[in-house]
């Protein structure tokens, strides 16, 4: 069996040569799919892609003609893969929960970095600054934190703001029985948070979930963190809201147009997107790319799931992790759990 691997990184390849595979042939490559370089999966079974990669129709025309059949991300979201269009052509597996303490962590770190001014007094004392001004913060105790969506991450990042001794307000279109949060509607959680946190996949439903419209009901001084994806937040909104002081601050690990910029070095380039350079360039936003999920132990679960999914759909014709598009409910449907989806 032969995969071949898009927007591959060092790290992804370590990880997955980490693990000892028998009759199974790695091809990695740099470049992210698109209809331009999807003919490099020519004889190739499986391909494997990650966020920024580009699985729409053309593509899969494409893919399908060279004999792929499955599509395996790498990753939790599916955004990038047009799954109605692959219903009876490729199968699509992905990896649900890799770890979803490095997301959280990521989050609350990136929280905690901006409101205690951190990444200013490391950059200040470098130059043996050791004055306070211009760092004042403020506790985490006490404030009120809206998380949008209650799955795995949301969940690990609802319970770490439990043991900061913060109130929880959550909202998620299927709430949970054991989360520790208030589930409110969406308005409720807008006028009532302090912080408000995104953890929901990125559909038709919840593409610019922040809006001009959102931040107006917002408190004055709001902090918007996003760890999901990039779409969630219309950017201009959010730059105006940052503009007008209604948005205190923003911490970003995802973008919009990251996809022709994130995981590449520009350190030596201007950057074209004045977007993303403007954003920088606010002190009250932190900007990271992408790198919430990356830690040791999620780069490992993602390698172990993404190919025993592969070996499922192999030996089986069916995974636990198929992405189910054909009755819809994608992720949920327990019927396409124990047999074939087509």
């Amino acid at each position: 069996m032969k995969i071949a691997f898009f927007d591959t990184k060092p790290y992804d390849r370590q990880s997955f040569e980490n693990i000892e595979q028998n009759d199974v042939k790695f091809k990695f490559f740099d470049t992210k799919l698109n209809i331009d370089t999807a003919d490099l999966a020519h004889g190739c079974d499986v391909v494997c892609i990650f966020v920024n990669d580009t699985a729409d129709a053309e593509v899969i025309d494409k893919l399908y003609e060279l004999g792929v059949k499955i599509i395996a991300l790498r990753c939790a979201g599916y955004n990038n893969v047009d799954l109605n269009y692959a219903y009876g052509k490729i199968h699509v597996v992905h990896v649900p929960a890799y770890s979803p303490y490095a997301v959280a962590e990521h989050a609350m770190a990136m929280l905690l970095t901006s409101i205690r001014r951190i990444h200013k007094a490391y950059i200040r004392t470098k130059d043996f600054n050791f004055s306070l001004g211009g760092l004042t913060g403020f506790d985490l105790h006490g404030k009120t934190v809206g998380v949008i969506g209650t799955g795995k991450i949301g969940r690990v990042f609802i319970d770490i703001c439990n043991g900061f001794g913060m109130k929880v307000l959550a909202f998620d279109k299927f709430p949970a029985s054991d989360v520790r949060a208030e589930y409110v509607d969406l308005d409720t959680l807008f006028a009532g948070s302090d912080i408000i946190s995104l953890h929901c996949p990125l559909t038709h439903e919840t593409k610019h979930i922040i809006n001009q419209s959102s931040i107006e009901k917002m408190r004055k001084g709001v902090m918007i963190l996003n760890t999901s994806r990039g779409a969630l937040i219309d950017t201009d909104a959010l730059l105006e809201g940052i503009k007008s002081r209604k948005v205190g601050g923003a911490c970003l690990d995802v973008y919009e147009e990251e996809s022709d910029i994130f995981f590449e070095d520009f350190s030596g380039h201007i950057i074209d997107d004045d977007t993303i350079a403007r954003l920088i360039s606010m002190p009250n936003v932190i900007v990271t790319s992408h790198q919430a999920f990356l830690t040791e132990e999620a780069l490992g679960n993602i390698a172990e799931t993404t190919l025993n999914n592969i070996k499922e759909m192999q030996e089986k014709g069916y995974s636990q992790n198929e992405l189910c598009y054909h009755c819809g409910k994608m992720e949920s449907c327990k019927e396409c759990r124990n047999r074939k989806c087509f």
